[in-house]
């Protein structure tokens, strides 16, 4: 069955009926209300019912419902329970007028709202909302009393840098949502909270900059945000799953990141942000493949140092998915590539191991691969030592035992070391992948295999796009004009423009000078929808 899916683009939640549970509105009765309520539910222990009746005077029962550890109890009893106990208003009016006077007169909370269904009033419950029922009333109160335990914030745990912020997003979508306001102080900052996941209903945020957002890709992503069908949400990486480009490969076509400060520079330049709530790590679309190579740090130091970090980072890339290919293709096929001195301390080296180079680097970095995920799953306090010492300690003894060459520890160690260099952890996983396919194509067919699939993988990534933004812009296609931030960093002053393929409107961050008058008879146009060359 297609289920609904449940959007809303106010500042605050407005959770729409659960599509799990038949549609149910609420009755006049306050005992049949409770007994649906319960039904749904079930006996849940952290659910507190809290009734209050007088049956000495007219007034209605009153019942208030929350969940332990999704509330603040003390603004439940302070701002809620003791100013409607024995309120004389409650009782000199219809219920349906109580209830006016109670969410505009009475109470001192802030957003509440109004419940006509069970399904709406389960939804506001779950938020941590305090549901306020009175008899004879088909209409429930929703304060927002919310309150529970998060993390603080702290610095990034995966793109640390020497100089700039040092604060990352939380688990709070609210948290975060206001770290970007924080940064982003301008009315044009827009904000959509969208609820996605039939159990989990987890709560989503799309930011964007109004008027340098291109229109088309917010389009494009609501659009894709809307054909999630799914029970549950737990992490960005269903998201972006669920809604990026290429399928099948290696690829990623949606930048992740739990820095503030990049998503404000991504957003500024006309991204298109996605915050997930129970996750610190947020998306940002579309994505280019140059843009998996910048790191926030480069803003914040001298462009020519950054320009400089910049050409490292892209020869670590190369340097990390051929470095073993090479190796291998060299030492078996093509062997009079090498000076003679070196091809003789090789040949040395590789006297007496009994596998071939192919075998021999895939034994290694599989090796390699498996110390990584140890000292990641190891306890902090001693998975970095042990991931060191058992490196050191099976290099060491590999080498004695003759199972491989020192050669090849050398070579799988840098390449190891290079893709480290690599700001981003998705990018740096697609070439981890890539990486094995490369060994093996080099061990069949030498440098010719590793040449044609560099080709193939070229094609591969000219004929991708990220929400209509194509992958390899603005190289291919070319456009002279925005290389500027893409190998190297040009100075602020001189990057006046934003990148092409992103914004809308307004492509200019910097004042520009006014633009000369065409002259008569020279037939010039207008470039790129009336921007001024960069």
């Amino acid at each position: 069955m297609k289920l609904k899916f449940l959007s809303s683009r106010k500042s605050d939640f407005k959770p729409e009926p659960n599509s799990i549970l038949p549609f149910h509105p609420l009755e006049t009765s306050l005992d049949v209300n409770l007994a649906e309520i319960k039904r749904c539910i079930g006996e849940s222990a952290d659910v507190v019912f809290r009734s209050l009746s007088n049956p000495s005077s007219y007034s209605p029962a009153m019942n208030f419902i929350y969940i332990d550890g999704l509330v603040n109890t003390d603004l439940v009893a302070q701002a809620i329970i003791q100013p409607l106990t024995g309120h004389p208003g409650i009782k000199d009016n219809q219920p349906e007028e109580a209830l006016l006077l109670i969410k505009e007169q009475i109470l001192s909370v802030g957003g509440i709202q109004e419940c006509k269904t069970v399904e709406s009033l389960l939804g506001m419950l779950f938020e941590g909302n305090t549901i306020i029922l009175l008899d004879g009333a088909k209409v429930a109160l929703a304060a927002n009393t919310s309150f529970w335990e998060k993390r603080s914030v702290n610095e990034p745990t995966s793109q640390g840098v020497i100089r700039g912020p040092k604060e990352g997003f939380t688990e709070s979508l609210r948290t975060c949502t206001s770290m970007l306001r924080r940064r982003l102080k301008t009315p044009d900052l827009r904000i959509e909270q969208y609820k996605i996941g039939r159990r989990t209903r987890t709560g989503i945020a799309l930011v964007y900059l109004q008027g340098i957002a291109s229109e088309q890709v917010i389009a494009e992503i609501r659009k894709r945000l809307g054909a999630i069908d799914t029970d549950s949400i737990l992490e960005s990486n269903y998201i972006e799953e669920l809604i990026q480009d290429g399928g099948l490969t290696p690829f990623p076509t949606i930048m992740s990141t739990e820095r503030p400060d990049a998503m404000a520079g991504g957003i500024l330049e006309g991204q298109v942000g996605i915050i997930i709530d129970g996750t610190p790590f947020a998306l940002l679309a579309p994505a280019t493949f140059f843009s998996f190579f910048q790191s926030s740090e480069d803003y914040y130091q001298r462009f020519d140092i950054s320009s400089f970090l910049r050409l490292i980072r892209y020869s670590a890339f190369f340097v990390s998915m051929l470095l073993p290919a090479l190796y291998i293709a060299i030492t078996t096929f093509h062997q009079e590539m090498l000076p003679t001195t070196l091809l003789i301390s090789l040949a040395a080296q590789r006297e007496g191991i009994p596998f071939p180079a192919f075998i021999e680097a895939l034994l290694m970095e599989l090796t390699f691969d498996v110390l990584r995920e140890a000292g990641v799953r190891m306890p902090r306090a001693i998975g970095p030592a042990v991931s060191i010492v058992g490196a050191l300690v099976l290099g060491q003894a590999a080498v004695q035992a003759g199972l491989v060459s020192a050669a090849m520890v050398i070579v799988v160690s840098f390449t190891a070391i290079s893709n480290f260099v690599i700001p981003s952890m998705s990018i740096s996983n697609s070439i981890r992948l890539i990486r094995f396919l490369m060994m093996l194509i080099a061990g069949v067919m030498g440098l010719f295999g590793i040449m044609s699939f560099l080709m193939v993988l070229l094609i591969h990534l000219a004929g991708l796009q990220s929400f209509g933004v194509p992958y390899l812009s603005p190289v291919a296609p070319m456009n002279p004009g925005y290389l500027k931030d893409i190998f190297i960093r040009a100075p602020l002053r001189n990057m006046k423009m934003r990148p092409d393929t992103y914004v809308g409107r307004e492509a200019a961050r910097q004042n520009l000078p006014p633009a000369e008058p065409p002259r008569s008879g020279s037939g010039s146009q207008s470039e790129g929808r009336g921007r001024e060359k960069p």
